[in-house]
């Protein structure tokens, strides 16, 4: 499960795959398999997650926004907005995905993210 380090604001990559991601009732809905990170910032851009036990409508690994999924300190866990509908709909990928504008606009717009290239936040 992740976990931050007492009195810091940093989570250990060790502990960022492999957590669980939950719907906002609590239902555990899949597991990050890894993380994709831009070279130049440092910054996650995106997780991907094993949805299966999510209904399996489209099992598997799909990649979605970073900005998809909230850390919620009190119960150390990740949790998402992330419906079945959307999973069964996701613009698939592959490995030119990652270096394609117009495929992150489309899953972007797809899961109701903010492009994190519109923005500095995350």
């Amino acid at each position: 499960m992740a976990s931050a380090h007492h009195g810091l604001e940093l989570i250990s990559s060790e502990h960022i795959v492999g957590a669980s991601v939950y719907d906002p009732g609590g239902k555990e809905i899949g597991e990050i398999d890894h993380l994709m990170i831009d070279p130049e910032t440092g910054r996650a851009r995106y997780a991907v997650v094993n949805f299966c036990g999510f209904m399996c409508l489209r099992p598997g690994h799909h990649a979605v926004p970073w900005s998809t999924l909230c850390y919620d300190k009190d119960k150390q866990r990740y949790t998402s907005e992330v419906t079945a509908e959307q999973l069964e709909k996701a613009p698939d990928y592959d490995a030119a995905s990652w270096t394609d504008r117009d495929w992150e606009t489309r899953v972007h717009t797809h899961y109701g993210a903010s492009p994190y290239w519109e923005s500095a936040a995350r």
